[in-house]
């Protein structure tokens, strides 16, 4: 780290000062922090100097730089610490925890949450959609918990006023997968009252000055945070931040988490009605006491959702149970009915905040991970916990603080201090003792059984009779006189900085502390009536409901005596301890450079006091003369093996000890190292790391080795499954391929007797092998199927067969009906049943035409109904040979009104429906359009005997035909282009034309 920062910055880590003193200490940590070196190692210790100013010193380039790096490799960093945790647990696969320590304003909390950050940047490089799920409710739970969890106190803008314990649990590869939230004393005594300068907890502020304006009337509440007895202390200082800002933080945060709305209206909800039950007055009404604003009392009854009359009954009168399941109504007096009214606001917001806390655990619990089959869970514990406290008035709750901070002092003496020392006499590595600070006297005078403060508090609670504060301070004062950690006025009449029968003082590791023993009792038995936990046990509002299921109590039900507040935190603390003890612990100490929350001043009295109730100097000096790194003989080599021949694969040497001395001589780290009875101990982090470079080095080659050979593996057995697999199928396809042939024999076998030549028979389902012969076979059996048919017609029906097939070709599937179930005769107008009285006529006309122009034969005639350019329609009739296209007039002998050569029809048009319109267009642009009508019988379909036999004519002569087909169909008159279309009328008897607005339109009779 030298390299790193100059000698202008100081000393990186207190462990390379030239003395080990309070004043090169002080003097070291001044330096750092005037020039914005905030953090500072002892060993793997990170002491952080709260700067009171924003720094650049997080975002996403200073997390690329400490990624997987070690601790010693970058400047001194939380980044550093949380990545040396992260990389503990996955390496080892051992649980981690990470304690946060110092006294209130050091900066614990933004520690905790700079912390969480990186640990969320660097996992999930997969981006699984869970694993990013998990870690937003993680990163978003520190707002909420803050909002509902932290106060402005005359320390801190932000002090966290509980204690919060988060594990966070992570798969084999190192992914969080989910996590859990243990939180200890909500400071809940500050619903009620602040001391002078100082707020209540943010939530109630941020719902006042950010809460939208219908929200509040919805509500029943102002802006003004003065006009409700909870919050007006607050309302007089300065704001702490913007509240309106944190409103809409803790909304997304809520969402993100997994908070309904129905819910995030509770939590509203509750919050107001506490504020409207603070506003609730008492006055006298003889003996009894009455409420002094029944509309206050109507509002908080529909907050509540519960009825008016049971809000009032709890909060004026309290039931008991008698003897016998007999009932007692005692009523209040005003000042005992404030007194149950104030409980209540504050049993209600504790009760919201661990409502809060489980909903969010319930977000974030691991979801269907199973050890055997994602491989062990392990967790890195972050505890963020309030600091040593010392305020004008120090109460219940500032004790139990100091407790639960001695708690974690013994615990770093125990585990860094006094562990490390016992473990180097265990192992027989010379050692010089180093004398410390041991604050067990203090614990034990706090949590001794029978005999220490939280006991005798206890035994003054259960004491029958009436038992006041000041006898309990006599209890102390005469059981506890000779201890020398504590004193009172009494014992030391003296020391007017204590009040008699009020003050005792105990002497912490951190400072004498003087208690004020007013509300310990209440505080520490924390009395709440029955009837307010069946009355919201019994609110309609489901969240209120579901935090009070003891309301589900009948009142004469005989419960065992609850457990003390006091009694409760103990136990709470000692399973923390616990907890941290069975873990890998790192530490960040937090130190508070001055109270005026300055970011230049550096109060040396101040940080000399925190120094040295933290033992920072013992904890150096042990680092000092101490190791950094301690494995078993058998993990160390299990770990690094690979990286000495002697030892990889496995050593054949006497025992783990010698191998370990051999790999360490190999590669020249014997004088930074110590051997122990069952450990080694590597004094520096620099052999360490150059242990896992060269095993980071040697990884990817190990793996390679067995890659290969399991690769090998899997490969021949897949060579050897995949030969047997086509040997099966090989025999299978045979198998398919001969039943289908066998199949399609049988079949087919009798096909020429059938009278259809087998167009019935179904072909079998064919294997895919044999998918394009069956294509090829149908083929085949088509033009086989068809050659016998054709061999059986007569030689004159050939033409006509040509024609429909012809036909079928151009109008099949645009053209329902085109007449090929017919016979076509073609000549229809040489025929006297089609044309009786003009058969003859017309036949002398046929001749005259033959005569004159020789043509070989008639193609088609009929009579049709015609259209000129002028819109006119006439009866005519139409003759066509293999030459020309003649127009006749059947009223004047079947004379020729127009003959146009065959050669110039280059198109026709007919339409997809039942009229029989033909549209004959010509070279020339002088179309014709007809209509086939008079026929017998009538309703007979011609088009398609008309196309059919013109396409086989045009064929013959290999000339081209095109067919359009189309119910809108252009046309020109005299190279004037018109719109034909067709026209269903029911009313018209006979096909006629007539014209519309862009051409003309034929009428065709029918539906």
């Amino acid at each position: 780290m030298a390299e790193l920062e100059g000698p202008e910055f100081g000393k990186a880590d207190f462990v390379l000062l030239d003395e080990v003193t309070m004043e090169q200490f002080l003097e070291n940590l001044r330096l750092r922090f005037s020039q914005g070196r905030i953090y500072t190692y002892i060993g793997e210790v990170v002491v952080a100097v709260n700067p009171y100013r924003a720094l650049a010193l997080y975002g996403p380039p200073a997390v690329e730089r400490y990624r997987g790096r070690e601790l010693y490799e970058r400047p001194p960093h939380l980044f550093a610490l949380a990545d040396a945790a992260y990389k503990a647990m996955k390496r080892r696969a051992k649980d981690t925890c990470i304690v946060i320590s110092g006294e209130s304003g050091a900066g614990k909390t933004e520690a905790s949450k700079y912390i969480m950050q990186y640990i969320a940047a660097i996992t999930n490089p997969t981006q699984r959609a869970e694993v990013e799920r998990v870690k937003n409710v993680l990163l978003k739970s520190n707002c909420v918990l803050e909002a509902f969890g932290n106060a402005k106190t005359n320390r801190n803008d932000n002090s966290s006023r509980f204690g919060k314990y988060m594990d966070i649990n992570f798969d084999f590869k190192g992914d969080p997968t989910g996590g859990h939230i243990h939180n200890y004393l909500l400071e809940k005594s500050r619903i009620l009252q602040q001391q002078p300068g100082e707020r209540n907890f943010h939530a109630f502020y941020q719902l006042l000055l950010g809460a939208p304006a219908a929200l509040l009337d919805s509500l029943h509440l102002c802006r003004d945070a003065g006009a409700y007895r909870y919050t007006q202390e607050g309302a007089k200082g300065s704001v702490c931040g913007d509240d309106a800002a944190g409103y809409r933080e803790v909304e997304e945060a809520m969402a993100v988490i997994g908070f309904s709305p129905e819910e995030v209206g509770s939590v509203r909800r509750i919050l107001a009605a506490i504020l409207h039950l603070g506003n609730v007055g008492f006055v006298a009404e003889g003996e009894a006491a009455a409420v002094e604003d029944a509309a206050q009392l109507s509002a908080l009854a529909e907050l509540t959702a519960t009825e008016p009359g049971s809000l009032r009954q709890a909060l004026l009168t309290r039931t008991v149970a008698a003897g016998g399941g007999e009932l007692i109504e005692k009523g209040h007096s005003p000042k005992e009915a404030a007194y149950a009214r104030d409980a209540c606001a504050k049993a209600i917001y504790e009760r919201l905040f661990c409502w809060i806390v489980g909903r969010i655990n319930a977000s974030i619990a691991a979801r269907g991970y199973d050890a055997r089959l994602h491989g062990k869970s392990t967790v890195i514990g972050v505890l963020d916990i309030y600091g040593f406290e010392i305020f004008d008035t120090n109460s219940f709750e500032q004790f139990c603080i100091n407790y639960c901070n001695e708690k974690l002092q013994q615990l770093f003496i125990e585990l860094i201090l006094r562990q490390e020392q016992a473990e180097y006499q265990r192992e027989g590595i010379a050692w010089q003792s180093i004398e410390y600070f041991s604050n067990e006297p203090i614990v034990e005078l706090v949590e001794q059984p029978h005999r220490g403060i939280l006991a005798l508090l206890d035994e003054a609670c259960l004491a029958a009779g009436t038992v006041t504060d000041s006898l309990f301070l006599a209890s102390m004062d005469a059981r506890l006189g000779r201890h020398p950690h504590y004193t009172s006025r009494k014992l030391c009449p003296t020391d007017k900085t204590m009040e008699f029968n009020r003050d005792f003082r105990i002497k912490h590791y951190a400072g004498d502390v003087t208690y004020s023993v007013e509300g310990f009792l209440d505080k520490n038995k924390d009395t709440l009536f029955q009837d307010f936990k069946r009355l919201f046990y019994n609110s309609a509002d489901p969240v209120l409901c579901a935090m009070w299921p003891d309301g589900e109590q009948s009142i004469t039900e005989v419960t065992k005596r609850p457990l003390t507040t006091g009694t409760l935190f103990k136990n709470s603390i000692v399973a923390l301890v616990e907890n941290l003890a069975s873990k890998e612990p790192y530490y960040v100490r937090c130190i508070k450079p001055n109270d005026q929350k300055s970011p230049t001043l550096f109060d040396e009295e101040r940080c000399r006091h925190q120094v040295s109730y933290l033992g920072l100097l013992e904890n150096v000096r042990v680092r000092r003369a101490g190791f950094a790194y301690r494995q078993p003989y058998d993990r160390f080599l299990l770990r690094y093996k690979m990286t000495c021949e002697y030892t990889w694969p496995n050593h054949l040497m006497a025992s783990d000890r010698e191998a370990t001395q051999a790999l360490l001589e190999q590669h020249g780290f014997q004088d930074d190292v110590a051997y122990g009875h069952t450990k080694v101990f590597i004094r520096t982090p620099r052999t360490l790391f150059s242990l896992e470079q060269e095993r980071a080095q040697l990884i990817p080659i190990i793996v390679l080795l067995l890659q290969k050979a399991w690769r090998g593996a899997l490969a021949r057995r897949r060579c050897r499954y995949l030969r047997a697999a086509y040997t099966i199928m090989a025999y299978y396809k045979r198998h398919k391929v001969k039943a289908y042939l066998r199949e399609l024999l049988r079949r087919f076998q009798a096909v020429r007797t059938l009278p259809d030549f087998g167009k019935s028979v179904v072909w079998p389902e064919p294997p895919a092998v044999l998918a394009r012969f069956q294509d090829a076979s149908q083929r085949l059996f088509r033009r086989w199927r068809a050659r016998q048919i054709v061999k059986n017609i007569p030689p004159s029906e050939m033409g006509q067969i040509r024609a429909k097939v012809a036909a079928l070709e151009v109008l099949g599937g645009l053209r329902k009906e085109w007449g090929c179930q017919r016979s076509w005769a073609r000549d229809y107008l040489s025929s006297p049943s089609e044309n009786p009285g003009l058969a003859l006529p017309f036949a002398r006309r046929l001749q005259t035409l033959k005569d004159k122009v020789h043509f070989g034969s008639v193609l088609f005639s009929c009579h049709v109904r015609k259209i000129n350019r002028f819109g006119k329609s006439r009866d005519r009739a139409i003759l066509v040979t293999d030459q020309h296209l003649y127009k006749l007039d059947p009223r004047r002998q079947y004379r020729v009104m127009r003959a146009l050569p065959l050669s110039t029809v280059t198109r026709l048009s007919v339409t997809s429906c039942q009229a029989q319109l033909v549209v004959f267009h010509t070279q020339s642009q002088e179309d014709l359009a007809v209509c086939l009508h008079k026929m017998q019988p009538a309703g007979d379909n011609r088009v398609g005997e008309l196309v059919g036999v013109l396409l086989e004519h045009c064929r013959a002569t290999k000339r081209e035909l095109q067919v359009r087909v189309s119910d809108s169909i252009q046309l020109s008159f005299r190279r004037r282009r018109r719109l034909l279309t067709v026209e269903t009328r029911p009313d018209a008897a006979t096909p006629d034309f007539g014209k519309s607005c862009d051409g003309f339109v034929l009428y065709w009779p029918g539906r």
